[in-house]
């Protein structure tokens, strides 16, 4: 938006039409002692060629991804992303429109959006999904008030191995609503202790979630989970924020789940500095019309040709706010375009690919590691991300920046108990040279 300065006539007359003589008196209400009483100490004034020159001095203070080898994952991944997804998106006719209100303008957007549906719901192996909410975290928590809104019941068990910030979303949406949250712990061994949550559901309990691979890397016990499902009368939720783990792995439902969401960032969405991200949200059939957020739906117009519509759209601004099943206003329109690119470039065969090459990087640094003399925090099975432990991971995660490696993120952050882990995450974009160097550091400085 341009800025467009106000001339001594415009000023006379906004004066004039609100009865004022100055333009001191527009602020006579702020109190005088917290006025600001002399101009403000600002630098003279720059030329364009200036301005870029100090904005380029300020970024280049900057340092990530781009110019360390990060080894960070926890809820967010760097995966290669295709050509085509960026080439893709910059088409006007995709990275323009806003929202598709009018179907009759917004047919190759609707088309898209009924694509990606459609690709959710085979990789979650799930009935409906709709077209997107904001990310991973409001995705769990909208999913645990659905659950509550369908069994009219008043808590949800969540897992600690859930990602913490999910976690904590989850508590701010429900705690704040009346709802109840607890957690079950887990084992020593990193997976959800099942027994231990079999104990807390009780007749109060709405529904009970879990995340596979959980934040801590580990492949979760989904044959205990399905049969707890089986024997409780609470819904089950699954939460995925590592969905390129579905290449290999069984999805959330073939384990009985009814409501699974996740992360769509690891499809074909680079990081950028923290966002933005893609909530990915899946359901049962029977259970869409209390979904949040917009379902994109196939129909056929007065000339009998297939078209696409906003089918459901059950938020406030299409309905009344009081049967509105969530405030969620809009959903990602270009991260779920983006996501649906980067799965038709890769294909079923090449997503299935990518997810296995994770998964034998991932255990070729551990086993490197473990030559080394560094050992995993967990003896569960992993996907492309475990924790390892050190004598000092403050100092090691100094010594890996100096060496030009983000090494991982320090569990004692969320986890008191695992104050002397780091979770380390490998995907394909890792070379084998570059893990074996990993590894060696590591192994220098395990004991430091």
């Amino acid at each position: 938006m341009p800025f467009i300065p106000h001339t001594e006539e415009d000023v006379r007359e906004m004066l004039e039409s609100l009865g004022l003589k100055e333009k001191e008196e527009l602020f006579s209400h702020i109190p005088e002692k917290i006025r600001l009483k002399s101009p403000l100490s600002l630098p003279n004034p720059l030329s364009e060629m200036e301005i870029e020159r100090e904005i380029e001095r300020i970024a280049s203070m900057n340092k990530g991804v781009m110019d360390y080898i990060s080894f960070i994952g926890a809820g967010s991944y760097n995966h290669w992303i295709p050509s085509t997804v960026e080439s893709l998106l910059n088409r006007g006719e995709i990275f323009s429109p806003y929202t598709p209100y009018q179907p009759e303008a917004s047919q190759g957007t609707l088309t898209i959006l009924f694509e990606f549906q459609t690709m959710m719901c085979e990789l979650f192996n799930m009935e409906v999904s709709n077209a997107s909410v904001y990310d991973g975290a409001s995705a769990l928590a909208e999913a645990c008030l659905m659950a509550l809104r369908i069994t009219k019941k008043n808590e949800v068990i969540l897992s600690s191995a859930i990602h913490p910030e999910y976690r904590r979303v989850v508590r701010t949406y429900l705690e704040s609503a009346g709802f109840k949250v607890s957690e079950v712990q887990f084992k020593e061994s990193g997976e959800t202790d099942i027994e231990a949550l079999e104990k807390k559901i009780s007749d109060d309990t709405a529904a009970f979630a879990i995340q596979n691979p959980n934040f801590l890397g580990i492949i979760e016990n989904i044959e205990k989970i399905k049969n707890l499902r089986e024997r409780v009368n609470a819904m089950l939720i699954s939460c995925v924020t590592e969905p390129i783990s579905l290449g290999i792995l069984k999805p959330p439902g073939s384990y009985k789940t009814d409501i699974a969401v996740g992360e769509g960032k690891s499809l074909g969405i680079p990081l950028n500095f923290g966002g933005p991200y893609l909530g990915i949200f899946t359901s049962k059939m029977e259970y869409i019309r209390n979904m949040p957020g917009r379902i994109v739906g196939e129909t056929i117009d007065i000339e009998g040709k297939r078209g696409f519509v906003l089918t459901l759209s059950t938020r406030e601004q299409h309905i009344r706010r009081a049967k509105a099943t969530s405030n969620i206003c809009t959903n990602h329109n270009m991260c779920a375009i983006a996501a649906t690119i980067y799965l038709a470039s890769v294909g079923k065969e090449g997503f299935k690919r990518i997810s296995e090459i994770n998964l034998k990087k991932a255990h070729f640094l551990a086993k490197e590691l473990s030559k080394n003399g560094v050992k995993l925090r967990f003896s569960s099975p992993f996907y492309n991300e475990f924790a390892v432990k050190f004598k000092n991971p403050q100092k090691a995660l100094e010594i890996g920046i100096e060496k030009g490696f983000l090494i991982g993120l320090p569990l004692g952050r969320f986890y008191p108990s695992l104050e002397d882990s780091i979770l380390i995450n490998v995907t394909e974009i890792h070379s084998l040279e570059v893990l074996s160097d990993l590894a060696k550091l590591l192994g220098e400085i395990k004991d430091v």
